[in-house]
């Protein structure tokens, strides 16, 4: 077991660095597991990269939709590589350590990403329901210094719900113990090892958490309530069937993000991170990333025109050259 790091004061010692027990506890397993991760991060990195610089490059993919989906893949994009590369480190050392400081940055940046998340996909969702309940007025109500107030609201509202959780668990006074029972540093985890009382905090942290997470799930919800309300008004069915196409990729995403992030957090009674939790969370930081790409491009036919377009001119290139 690994010795705990303290820095003393007197009779006072504040914890200095964590201890992580990580995914699994068998070290062949962990080396196994090793290129399976990394390929994973990897294609995370390349298919949302992939996707920003194609949407930027096609004019044709220059609506709001295709705006608010650049930037999803930008938060997956920073949402793996705050857990990834650590994790992927800790497969291949014994002891798996890391400071105070870094694991208050790591929660403070999945944090952000993971609220900006939330809010960006509740901004999605209401402009699927304004493409389909208002699509005459869809470019006037949707026009870019719309678009981009709502990316500046998604991320600063993320950036400040992120420092007001991160303040609340890592202000506490920790002496020991310093074993996280997780791969990376998650608040359930960490605030039961402070020595002084967590109520406040976890008080702000559950405030914090209803405001924007069930907040943002319930700007998903009646927006699509209203959708259902507008495709249903639709007389034709092939009619209703287009229009239900245009959201069922956000659709999807929501309900696979929201159904682990749920899974996990709505029944920690317990200090202890069980196997479940481990399993639903590389689903939520490691998998989600990784499909979301796929999930809006695999069936967007706009998506796969715009791609033979680039590389259609991408091969001309040399030609003119």
């Amino acid at each position: 077991m690994p010795s705990i790091s303290v820095l003393g004061d007197g009779n006072h010692t504040s914890v200095a660095m964590f201890v992580l027990l990580g995914l699994l506890d068998q070290a062949e397993l962990q080396l196994i597991l090793f290129p399976v991760f990394l390929g994973t991060y990897l294609i995370t990195l390349i298919w949302n990269l992939g996707l920003i610089i194609l949407i930027r490059m096609d004019s044709h993919l220059q609506t709001p939709m295709y705006f608010f989906l650049s930037f999803l893949s930008f938060i997956d994009i920073c949402y793996s590589s705050s857990i990834s590369p650590r994790m992927l480190s800790d497969f291949l050392k014994t002891e798996k350590t890391i400071s105070f400081i870094a694991c208050a940055t790591q929660n403070f940046v999945l944090d952000w990403m993971g609220t900006s998340e939330c809010c960006l996909l509740a901004a999605m969702a209401y402009d699927r329901y304004v493409a389909i309940g208002s699509p005459l007025q869809y470019s006037a109500i949707m026009a870019p210094s719309l678009c981009w107030r709502m990316v500046a609201g998604v991320y600063g509202s993320g950036f400040f719900i992120s420092f007001v959780h991160t303040v609340a668990c890592f202000n506490l006074y920790y002496c020991g113990p310093n074993v996280i029972r997780h791969f990376f540093c998650d608040i359930p985890q960490i605030i039961p090892l402070s020595c002084s009382d967590p109520f406040i905090s976890q008080l702000v942290l559950f405030l914090a958490a209803l405001f924007v997470g069930f907040g943002s799930f319930l700007v998903i919800l009646l927006s699509y309530v209203f959708i259902a309300v507008s495709i249903l008004k639709v007389a034709s069915f092939k009619g209703r069937v287009k229009a239900f196409k245009t959201c069922g990729s956000h659709l999807a995403a929501v309900t696979l993000f929201y159904g682990t992030v749920f899974s996990v957090y709505m029944h920690h009674s317990s200090q202890h991170s069980t196997k479940q939790d481990k399993v639903l969370s590389v689903v939520y930081t490691i998998l989600i990333p990784m499909v979301n790409p796929l999930i809006y491009s695999l069936r967007n036919t706009e998506i796969k025109e715009a791609l033979k377009r680039v590389l259609k001119k991408a091969a001309h290139l040399p030609q003119k050259a």
